[in-house]
């Protein structure tokens, strides 16, 4: 039987199928975006959301090592309709009560259904609609949509990327993945190693204070930028009295004023900006500290992304002498520890692998597309959120060198003009397509690997789709030019088909 005929069959056991104009998969930072715009933009559309977990939040709901917090500041990281008061840098609590504060002020719990993991989406081009199914506690679902706005993030939430070593079922200490962090495990007094050299490993180690010593074992440096966790512009006009609406502006406006400023430095004078990082590093670690080969990386500064440490806390550690930096290929996995390839052996009763994450596209869901299964690595995408040959989806993806959020903010006012538009013209389907002058495009991977490289992104490449040369054909990453150009989108172009 294919897919359309148990669709069908379903439809025939469950005739009162949910239908919504717009579904929303997720209940994260993009989701809950989503449904707040579509709910002032499109007052007349019906949407739902569905969540795989039993709570809002996404990441922050999934990520539990200690010291969890943001890695960007949260003037940008939130919502530009819900002002932010409080540190730059905040808690996963504090982002957590941020967006139960969205979901309390729009009413949106009444639209998010928790726990429904989506398995299967089906496009069906004869009922023009989405059906999509999955589980939950009462059992399996079906919901059908119009439309279909995938906010389910990026990356798997509940299994981390794990390396293969050698010896590791010879360690007779406690091995954790910093992403399947355990309610229950105790360092007091332990000696612990943290492998990876990230921003999970510079939020973990300063936040264990209770072990006993932590040796952070990198293969490769990362460059670091420690600064305080407060803002001096807002905290200011708030002193001043300015009415928060007004600091909130004022304040996101100037950090992504200065964010562009080192991004576009990064590019024209990268060697001076690596410069200024290590000197920030000296600083805090102390001229006899080697930088070299700690804090040295191979590549540019942005290149990957640069790892924040709030007041230099990372820093402070290692000059208290209480974290020690070990820099170099693990051999292998020993019944005490590790064993360095220079032969340094390592003993620990806690190993913790902060060592990045599997990406996720589109949430691992089954598509298909009348029938035909779906392999997003066949499509080119349509400015990182559309993809050729897929009807009536938008798919939220955000910057890597500017706030996630940032993005949401943009997509969903694309999305609510473009659902507006359809409306206007008495259509019932969207899709982008290649235009002729498209056609002898070179296709190329969905980044550029001399753009920006991380490792769990290189894993994944061949699974993405791909993108052209031209703007409209690639997520270019660069939020300061995007703002600009989607208002001016023009939906009437030749590469948006309707039906």
């Amino acid at each position: 039987m294919n897919v359309m005929a148990i669709e069908a069959a379903r439809a025939a056991a469950n005739p009162a199928t949910e239908h919504v104009d717009v579904l929303i998969v997720g209940a994260g930072i993009s989701g809950l975006g989503a449904a707040k715009h579509l709910q002032d933009q499109c007052p007349g559309k019906s949407w739902l959301i569905l969540e795989a977990f039993e709570s809002y939040g996404g990441t922050w709901w999934s990520h539990r090592y200690p010291g969890i917090r943001s890695d960007s500041d949260l003037y940008t990281f939130g919502y530009r309709f819900k002002p932010w008061v409080g540190p730059p840098i905040a808690t996963r609590e504090e982002i957590l009560k941020y967006l139960g504060e969205v979901i309390a002020e729009n009413n949106l719990a009444r639209g998010i259904r928790y726990r429904h993991r989506v398995e299967t989406a089906s496009w069906d081009s004869t009922r023009q609609r989405w059906t999509l199914t999955g589980t939950s506690p009462e059992g399996p679902f079906t919901v059908t949509a119009n439309f279909l706005w995938m906010c389910q993030g990026y990356y798997r939430h509940l299994k981390g990327y794990m390396p293969e070593w050698e010896g590791m079922s010879d360690y007779r200490g406690i091995l954790v993945h910093s992403m399947e962090w355990p309610e229950d495990l105790d360092l007091k007094d332990r000696n612990v190693i943290v492998i990876g050299s990230g921003a999970t490993a510079a939020t973990i180690v300063p936040n264990i204070p209770e072990a006993r010593h932590v040796w952070v074992v990198q293969r490769s440096p990362t460059y670091f930028y420690p600064a305080p966790n407060r803002n001096d512009l807002a905290d200011t006009m708030r002193a001043l009295g300015v009415p928060e609406p007004v600091v909130h502006e004022a304040t996101r406006r100037k950090i992504l004023h200065d964010q562009d400023v080192i991004c576009q430095r990064c590019f024209q004078e990268p060697e001076l900006v690596r410069s200024e990082l290590l000197t920030a590093a000296r600083f805090f670690l102390g001229d006899d500290y080697p930088i070299d080969p700690h804090f040295t990386p191979r590549y540019r500064p942005w290149q990957q992304r640069l790892a924040y440490i709030p007041d230099g806390d990372m820093f402070l550690g290692i000059r208290s002498g209480r974290v020690t930096m070990v820099t170099g290929e693990i051999e292998r996995f020993t019944p005490q520890g590790l064993r360095m390839k220079d032969g340094t052996e390592l003993a620990a009763d806690v190993i913790v692998a902060a060592t990045g994450f599997n990406l996720c596209i589109l949430g691992d869901i089954a598509f298909t597309i009348d029938g035909r299964p779906l392999n997003f690595a066949d499509t080119v995408t349509y400015r990182g959120m559309m993809f050729t040959g897929v009807p009536n989806m938008v798919w939220i993806f955000g910057y890597f060198r500017a706030s996630w959020t940032l993005r949401v903010d943009i997509v969903a006012d694309f999305v609510c003009r473009l659902l507006n538009h359809m409306d206007a013209k008495g259509v019932r389907q969207v899709e982008v397509a290649l235009r002729p002058e498209d056609h002898n495009m070179p296709l190329l991977p969905w980044i550029d690997e001399e753009n920006f490289n991380p490792n769990y992104l290189k894993r994944a490449l061949h699974l993405l789709p791909k993108r052209g040369n031209k703007p409209e054909w690639q997520h270019n990453q660069d939020y300061w030019r995007e703002k600009d150009e989607f208002p001016r989108i023009d939906l009437d172009d030749a590469a948006f088909r309707y039906r």
